[in-house]
């Protein structure tokens, strides 16, 4: 389907169904095999059960929907949704023939979605760029049946998280810095603040909401070595659009200092990096 290029989040879209969204799906499987602990957490927390119907928001190439239907079983169902078509051929690509998944292109802050249909949503990360947040949450309660659940994992403030900020200001002493992002701008971190949480889920309508913090260990090199560390920082996250246009020289003298930057996290083969997320639960009253 077509996406209106006037919805609020068409800079999102934008970027998800450009060279950003096609670096994920060149390194989807790394970026699966790293997020395995958050996959792990968002699975124990959200407790889906056999039979269910669940919404996997900002699907990705499809490891958190796959993941769910494994535990919803053959009675159950899981609809991934996203804004970015490459990510979405790679997730059907992958997806077994006989799993109980439907991927489909779409916009989860406005699409609508069959009412009180669904007992369970979740996201691994894909609801911290909602142009409108109350009003796109809003729309996913509509979705959930009465007493249906919301669970989803995003990542807290940025100095919390290393494995991130690391190589971006490594990458600082040579391209300028990336435009300010405001704290309630649609990015990594918008949805850090605790406060602002609650208000976001309690103005959308959802009641018992609870925050969790986990912090993790993160091998951003996946066991590939310190090489393959500073490519992946270099490929995804906020270091790969500070670099963007930048000339072989510029890329090659941040490459060398992001090296020098992860160096100290080597631990044989893995780089290990903290980082921290928030586990957010709420129910449709």
């Amino acid at each position: 389907m077509a996406e209106d290029p006037q919805t609020p989040n068409a800079d999102q879209i934008a970027y998800w169904n450009g060279p950003g969204g096609q670096r994920w799906v060149d390194r989807q499987q790394a970026q699966d095999e790293m997020l395995e602990p958050v996959l792990a957490i968002l699975l124990d927390r959200a407790k889906a059960r056999s039979g269910e119907r669940v919404i996997d928001v900002g699907c990705g190439c499809g490891a958190t929907t796959r993941a769910f239907a494994e535990k919803v079983g053959a009675a159950g169902r899981v609809l991934g949704v996203d804004v970015s078509a490459p990510m979405l051929q790679r997730a059907r690509q992958v997806a077994p023939q006989n799993a109980r998944v439907e991927f489909r292109l779409a916009d989860a802050s406005v699409y609508p979605f069959k009412p009180e249909w669904y007992d369970l949503i979740v996201s691994r990360f894909g609801v911290m760029f909602f142009a409108e947040p109350a009003a796109s949450f809003a729309n996913l309660r509509k979705a959930l049946r009465p007493g249906g659940r919301l669970t989803f994992v995003c990542w807290r403030e940025a100095r919390a998280n290393p494995w991130l900020m690391a190589p971006l200001q490594a990458a600082y002493r040579h391209v300028p810095k990336l435009p300010e992002v405001g704290p309630e701008d649609p990015g990594p971190f918008s949805l850090a603040s605790e406060a602002r949480v609650h208000h976001i889920l309690g103005k959308a309508g959802f009641s018992d909401t609870a925050m969790e913090a986990c912090d993790l260990s993160l091998d951003i090199a996946v066991g590939g070595g310190l090489d393959t560390a500073v490519e992946s920082a270099l490929q995804i996250g906020p270091t790969s659009r500070a670099i963007e246009g930048q000339p072989a020289d510029v890329v090659a003298a941040v490459r060398k200092s992001i090296r020098e930057a992860l160096a100290p996290f080597a631990e044989g083969q893995a780089v290990m990096l903290p980082g921290s997320i928030w586990v957010v639960t709420a129910r449709n009253p």
